[in-house]
């Protein structure tokens, strides 16, 4: 009987062995919530004989910060591009090998080359792109002048739209109606933005980051200032939504990919930054996201009605500017700090 048991145990013990192989490499990505298509994840895992673990952030502020307090493991983060300074300084990200991108030397549409901050792509590689502009509704806003900062100043609309609660986009909005940089360093014209954003103020409904997405679609509200990914969304199901973007000028925001400097998956992750720049992964990512991805070869593939929201043509991105960190200008942070006081406040 103990010489059954023996065997028994002796034969389940080989069992276990034999069926346990090397454990499958694992991609661990740090990311913004539904930001890649299930699809392409499982497409890449079945290529690559590999796992991939998706951990998500609501800011890049919030994910800065838990890297800064010691989290690691991860092989890829996607920050958006005034992060990625900072990041660099503080010895998070590794260069990149562009022998290993094949893909995005090949497929890259050159036309976003004088939007994105660092063009060379020494620690980052652009993954998707987003324009803030303004939601409306076709059937209510009548003759106001919706492709302009000026819709803020039209009193029939008044209580009926909304601007973004965000410090730089909203003061960047006054900066902009004013013919200025989004990214001003002189009182002047800072001063000058949070007046003209006063007077705007007394016309909206309130200063939003959610709500604008379900209110417009609603008709609650008839503008709502916000970020083409979420409007988007919501004009795809509902003819009566449009976007626009303003022609004083408007942000664009680059979220890119950039591998962390103790990634224990390097070459991994340069194949996932190769992949994504692939033509079938990239249509089947801006399908999902409703953002578009600098993939000049994915655009023929996306659907016609998407393709033509979410692809800008050269002249519309050259209005377009990218919002810069003043991380290592505590004197100009301050300065917008204060203006934004100045504005919730009523002043």
């Amino acid at each position: 009987m103990n010489f059954s048991k023996v065997l028994a145990g002796g034969a389940l013990a080989v069992g276990m062995i034999s069926g346990c192989g090397p454990a499958k490499p694992e991609l661990h990505i740090y990311t913004w919530s539904d930001y890649i298509a299930n699809d392409v994840i499982a497409r890449f895992e079945k290529e690559n004989d590999c796992k991939v673990v998706v951990d998500t952030f609501d800011s890049n502020e919030a994910m800065f910060a838990k890297l800064k307090a010691g989290s690691t493991g991860y092989d890829i983060i996607m920050p958006s591009s005034y992060q990625i300074p900072v990041m660099e300084k503080n010895g998070m990200i590794q260069k990149l090998d562009h022998a290993k991108l094949p893909n995005v030397r090949k497929n890259f549409d050159a036309s976003y080359s004088t939007s994105i901050l660092d063009p060379s792509f020494t620690y980052n590689v652009p993954y998707a792109v987003t324009y803030t502009g303004f939601a409306y509704r076709k059937d209510k806003i009548g003759n106001a002048p919706i492709d302009s900062w000026k819709v803020f100043e039209t009193a029939a609309l008044k209580g009926r739209m909304s601007l973004l609660a965000d410090m730089r986009e909203t003061i960047g909005g006054g900066l902009k109606a004013l013919g200025y940089s989004l990214n001003s360093t002189k009182k002047d014209e800072i001063d000058a933005a949070v007046k003209k954003v006063l007077e705007w103020k007394r016309n909206i409904a309130k200063f939003d980051n959610e709500q604008y997405k379900t209110a417009v679609a609603s008709s609650e509200w008839f503008v709502g200032h916000g970020y083409s990914s979420d409007i988007i969304q919501i004009l795809l199901d509902d003819e009566n939504v449009g976007f626009a973007l303003p022609k004083e000028g408007f942000t664009i925001a680059f979220d890119e990919m950039v591998i962390a400097s103790d990634s224990k998956q390097a070459d991994l992750a340069h194949k996932f930054i190769n992949f994504c720049y692939d033509p079938d992964v990239a249509a089947a990512n801006m399908s999902e996201v409703c953002s578009p991805m600098p993939v000049a070869a994915a655009f023929p593939k996306l659907d016609a009605k998407l393709r033509k929201l979410v692809v800008l043509d050269a002249e519309t991105l050259r209005r377009g500017e990218v919002l810069q960190d003043f991380d290592d200008k505590p004197e100009v942070r301050k300065m917008y700090i204060e203006a934004w006081d100045r504005i919730k406040a009523g002043e």
